[in-house]
């Protein structure tokens, strides 16, 4: 079998290499890589050879297919380029042609990149991609991450409100009372139409802003309970997209910037099982080296909540660059702060907990980083605006 092979791969080669034309070289690849060649029909074969022959026949039957693949897109490329001097040495000019010099073509920007490379890594780890609305209710945005209404945490992500008469009706968001844990908030409504604004909550003695409210989100947080509405434990996923804040607009701050938040919650999960999750993000975005540390911090939606630091890439760690000056990326303490993290507060679970998010039997946690950020300290951007300024001497670099 291997010797036909063989045979029939010699033969395929001297006549792809004679073609004279494209429609030749077509001919040619349907007669000897179609559906009905002799090798296509060998390849198929290779199941019902005797098991010592499977090996060798379908390596030598892989091999040709590829060879002869490679070698019709290299004498379709050499007939195209024969075809296309000939009319140039016969037309005036061919407006279809690029223009002298050649525009370089475009790339992805910088930030999409990184996005793609944070969400390959943990595609890798078993965790689903899931995207959710930029214009949210105040309930999944603050009320069920543990922000109730006039709760200060609030004012740490004072955000933009919408007018829900600006929405069309068929985009108004609708807070269903039957779903648990929001029965309280939507005391008083008294109807089946869609309540939204301040109206509700005043009648529910909540104060403004309160969970019927419409905001642009602040982070990509809320995905986390409305991901668990939809789906009982175990949930593995990450959500990226942009969020807003009424932030400046400077060297580190945005009004608009990009997150990624992670959700994990089952049975028997631990803040050591998130700690070895960070540390293998951080080692496939900075590289093989890298550590992670664990500092106390405060998110109402995680406890306990932990701030974490990756060792710094341009000192490894030191506090020192070569030569003995202070290292200005990490001020000098070896360590880089890149997201915060925790494991889910219970009270989080008690809103999911009619869909089997019962905090005395699973647990869970989460961690949110920003896009911009990573992108920064990866790639040596000093400023954040650069990102936005859309300036191809910046872009190109990345091209």
């Amino acid at each position: 079998m291997v010797e036909r092979i063989e045979e029939l791969r010699r033969g395929a080669e001297a006549e792809i290499s004679s073609a004279s034309d494209l429609d030749a070289l077509e001919t040619l690849r349907v007669r000897h890589l179609g559906r009905k060649a002799e090798l296509t029909m060998i390849l198929r074969g290779i199941r019902d050879l005797p098991a010592e022959e499977r090996g060798r026949a379908g390596a030598a039957g892989n091999e040709a297919r590829q060879a002869l693949e490679a070698l019709l897109d290299a004498r379709r490329a050499a007939l195209e380029a024969a075809d296309l001097d000939e009319h140039l040495a016969s037309d005036a000019i061919d407006v279809t042609l690029p223009g002298s010099p050649s525009l370089r073509p475009g790339a992805r920007n910088l930030l999409a990149r990184t996005l793609r490379e944070i969400e390959d890594v943990f595609i890798g780890l078993g965790y689903r991609v899931m995207e959710g609305p930029e214009v949210e209710l105040d309930f999944y945005n603050f009320t069920a991450l543990n922000h109730p209404p006039g709760h200060p945490a609030r004012m740490a992500q004072d955000t933009f409100y919408v007018d829900p008469a600006t929405l069309r009706s068929d985009l108004r968001i609708d807070a269903d009372p039957a779903t648990p844990g929001r029965e309280a908030e939507n005391a008083g409504g008294g109807d089946s139409a869609p309540r939204l604004g301040t109206q509700g909550a005043a009648a529910a003695g909540l104060l403004p802003p309160g969970p019927e409210d419409v905001v642009l989100r602040t982070h990509t947080s809320p995905m986390q309970v409305r991901a668990m509405e939809a789906q009982q434990p175990p949930i593995f996923i990450v959500v990226p997209g942009r969020c807003y804040r009424s932030d400046p607009f400077d060297a580190t701050h945005s009004p608009m910037f990009h997150q990624i938040e992670g959700l994990a919650v089952g049975e028997g999960i631990t803040l050591a099982d998130l700690k070895g999750t960070l540390d293998e993000f951080a080692r496939a975005i900075f590289g093989p080296e890298r550590q992670t540390r664990f500092r106390p911090g405060f998110f109402p939606f995680t406890e306990p909540s932990v701030e974490v630091d990756v060792s710094c890439f341009a000192c490894g760690g030191s506090g020192r660059l070569p030569g003995g000056p202070r290292d200005p990326l990490c001020k000098g303490t070896g360590w880089i702060e890149i997201l915060g993290s925790g494991m889910v507060d219970p009270n989080v679970f008690g809103f999911v907990r009619e869909r089997g998010y019962d905090a005395d039997r699973v647990r869970g946690f989460a961690f949110g980083m920003g896009i911009e950020r990573i992108a920064m300290l990866k790639h040596g951007v000093p400023d954040l605006r650069k990102f936005f300024e859309n300036d191809v001497r910046v872009l190109g670099q990345f091209s």
